[in-house]
């Protein structure tokens, strides 16, 4: 935005103080002329034959009273100005920051020492600031190599089976067919993907009153089959003590959340004949979702990472039919966070996972 220039924050505190100086100076005199000398009569005869009278008195003070308000003045012109640029000295430390980062440097920190005050604060915000925007934007670009990386990978595939049909007609195309198929469907599950994942994170949806513990049932019957062929016990209980865990938002992104947990649950319990718990419940203001499966012990830092999108440690990459496209945590993640909740990865001591999410009930 383009604005008309105008005088500097400095020197509108300079004037501010000289002014403010200049005004007391004058009441002082008002103050003097008011008490002292409008008491002095016109004429009086002193022991010393001096008449102090009061017209002597004004020509003899006026002069030293504007030569001590031009002092003031001046003074007041000069110590503003100092201490204007002292007290604004915080805020060009954290001008300089915002230029900085505004050519593309997000790693400059402010880092103002010294006690604490307003200055000091709007700093510490600031750098506050700029950590999540450097955090946030590292995340994005490998949020988008890891997308180019991943599409790519199905082009590619589909690209060289496109090749060796070229180069071979006489080939079967059926079983060519067959493959382009499954790589093609691969690639529209990780574009819907990133569509919902972009989706969650802009939080633009209508808000509609949702009760977790249907959606719980709704997903678990959709992946009974898939819980079944794997020998996966299902299990879906609700604690209505507290109430129904009710909360606000989308129906079709929360039951993708459900539907994402259930999911990655049953398709990384390994050994197969594990179980799969799937809990509801109500806590006064806070509705809880938790999902808990069997499987192999679960190093504590591989957790921490599962939400990042297309991160998948070593122990949960899968070589079945349900590959996934390493979005489905991020999905669930993204959500939550859309819907102002909170989402707690946990390794179970015997081994699996224990997700917990908390949202905030309907009012």
């Amino acid at each position: 935005m383009r604005r008309r220039p105008g005088p500097s924050a400095r020197l509108k505190l300079a004037l501010s103080y000289a002014g403010f100086l200049f005004v007391a100076g004058a009441l002082l005199l008002a103050v003097v002329w008011m008490f002292l000398l409008r008491y002095v009569p016109d004429n009086s005869q002193g022991l010393l034959g001096v008449s102090p009278n009061r017209y002597l008195l004004v020509r003899t003070f006026a002069p030293a009273a504007a030569a001590a308000m031009l002092f003031l003045l001046m003074f007041g012109l000069l110590g503003g100005w100092v201490l204007a640029g002292r007290m604004l000295r915080p805020l060009t430390r954290i001008a300089d920051a915002a230029r900085t980062a505004g050519k593309g440097s997000l790693s400059h920190r402010v880092r103002m020492e010294g006690r604490q005050d307003e200055f000091r604060e709007l700093a510490d915000t600031f750098d506050s600031m700029l950590e999540q925007l450097e955090s946030h934007v590292a995340e994005q670009q490998r949020f988008a190599a890891n997308a180019s990386h991943e599409l790519r990978t199905p082009l590619a595939i589909s690209r060289t089976l496109l090749d060796v049909a070229l180069k071979d007609p006489a080939r079967d195309h059926r079983e060519l067919l067959e493959r382009l198929s499954v790589v093609n469907a691969r690639a529209i599950d990780l574009t819907e993907a990133l569509l919902l994942l972009s989706r969650g994170d802009r939080g633009n949806f209508t808000r509609e009153s949702v009760d977790l513990s249907l959606l719980a049932e709704e997903a678990a019957e959709t992946l009974l089959p898939l819980a079944e062929q794997r020998r996966i016990t299902l299990d879906v209980t609700g604690d209505v003590t507290g109430g129904a865990p009710r909360t606000t938002g989308s129906p079709e992104l929360l039951l993708r959340m459900v539907t994402n947990l259930v999911q990655n649950a049953v398709v990384h319990n390994l050994p197969a004949g594990g179980t799969v718990t799937v809990r509801t419940e109500a806590y006064g203001d806070t509705s809880v979702l938790r999902v808990e499966n069997t499987g192999s012990v679960l190093p504590a830092e591989l957790v921490a990472t599962l939400t990042e999108p297309f991160r998948r440690g070593t122990e949960r990459v899968r070589t079945d039919e349900h590959a996934g496209v390493g979005l489905g945590l991020a999905i669930v993640h993204s959500i939550v966070r859309a819907h102002d909740g909170i989402l707690d990865l946990t390794p179970r001591p015997a081994g699996g996972l224990r997700v917990t999410v908390r949202l905030p009930a309907e009012p």
